[in-house]
Order: structure tokens, then C-alpha cells, then sequence
């Protein structure tokens, strides 16, 4: 286990980044269940317990430029092929501050397992909390290295009354730490949008590595 990782999203989330070098830090996993690679600017970072000498001959065989490699396909196949794991997409990392009172949304804290959302956030984050609005839901977590993640969810026939910025902006209220944190998948630009109309500004891509069979290992 290394706590490496949280000390440098910590710093990242504050606007302090690793040197933008071109280079590749390799560090250990921040738990069992996280693994994967970050990319900053001209800087990535693969946390995983694999050997760091495997990951690094990888990396040089990658056809890709070497500011690109540890996010290039080719190479993040062949990881989750030497981890026995899976990954969905690589997402844009975005993160915000958090703000002092409470939201200016009505929200009701809820308790729905059964909900697709949740059930995701369950599986990728520990003490997740959830609120519902009039035609919408807000995730919160600790995910990857014990940072606060958020995730919103807005109904179709909700859709177009800003209601995703505004769920956006209440997990800067609600989480209880120097800052919150949110994955977009790059397409999705209506996500993208309500984060940043909320004040989440990017910070990198990741892509996250899951156990094979959907839990958390």
C-alpha cells in the first residue's frame, strides 16, 4: 500500500502538479482495489503492485510518443492483460473546491441500493452518500487513494433547466474535505459542461483498472 498517490492528488487538487518533464512515475497501489494510470500535463503516473521494471520495458516498447505512451491503448492492453483486470474508458479528471454553508438546492438524503448509479458507486467508492433532487441524483464517495469523488444524475425529462450544474455545485458544499473530485468520460460533453459551470476545473485523464469480476479486490 502506498499513500503516494493521495499526497500527489492532494497537491494536484490545489494546483500543484508533477514536473512536467515527460516522465513516468511508477508508484504502488494506493490499495487492492485501486490501480491504473493518471496522465498530467507531460507527466504520468501508473499506480500499480506489478514489478515497476516490467512497466517501464512496456513503456518503451509502446509506439507511441513517450509523453503519450502510458495512456496509449496498446500499452494500457497489455497491463490490464499482465493484471487479470478491466477498465471502462479513461476519463477527464476534474476537481473543485469545496465551498463553505449548505446548498442552495433542495436535496433529501436517500438510501437507494438498488439505484444503476449507486450500485457503480458502490464499487468503486467506500462511504457513499446520495441525495435526491426534483429530477436528479448526487453520488458522493472516497474513491481512488481516499479522495472524494462526485457523480450527478439528471432525469431526461429534466434535462436543459440547469439542474447538473446545480448538483454539481452542492457536492462542493456537501463533501467533507478541502475538495471534491469528478470523472467525465471526454464525449460526454454535457457532463463536462456542468461540472465546469460549477467551478471543476480539469487536472488530467486516468483510467482506473477494476478486478475482473466487478468487485473491489
Amino acid at each position: 500500500m502506498s499513500d503516494e498517490l493521495a499526497e500527489m492528488l492532494r497537491a494536484a487538487a490545489r494546483g500543484s502538479f508533477p514536473p512536467a518533464d515527460g516522465g513516468t512515475t511508477v508508484i504502488g497501489q494506493p490499495s487492492a482495489r485501486d490501480a491504473g494510470v493518471l496522465a498530467f500535463t507531460a507527466h504520468s503516473v501508473v499506480f500499480t503492485d506489478e514489478d515497476p521494471g516490467w512497466v517501464r520495458e512496456r513503456l518503451a516498447r509502446t509506439p507511441a510518443d513517450p509523453l503519450a505512451a502510458a495512456m496509449n491503448p496498446v500499452f494500457l492492453a497489455a497491463l490490464l492483460e499482465r493484471t487479470g483486470r478491466v477498465m471502462e474508458t479513461v476519463d477527464l479528471v476534474s476537481a473543485a473546491g469545496a465551498l463553505p454553508g449548505g446548498p442552495g438546492l433542495a436535496l433529501r438524503e436517500i438510501e437507494d441500493p438498488d439505484h444503476p448509479r449507486v450500485v457503480r458507486a458502490r464499487a468503486y467508492r467506500d462511504g457513499v452518500r446520495v441525495w435526491a433532487a426534483e429530477g436528479g441524483l448526487l453520488v458522493l464517495g472516497r474513491g481512488l487513494a481516499g479522495r472524494w469523488e462526485a457523480a450527478v444524475e439528471v432525469d431526461e425529462e429534466a434535462r436543459g433547466r440547469g439542474l447538473g450544474p446545480a448538483l454539481a455545485l452542492a457536492a462542493r458544499h456537501l463533501v467533507p474535505d478541502a475538495a471534491v473530485w469528478a470523472q467525465q468520460s471526454p464525449g460526454n460533453a454535457r457532463s463536462v459542461r456542468a461540472f465546469q459551470a460549477a467551478g471543476f476545473r480539469p487536472v488530467g485523464s486516468e483510467a482506473l483498472f477494476a478486478a475482473s469480476d466487478g468487485a473491489a479486490s
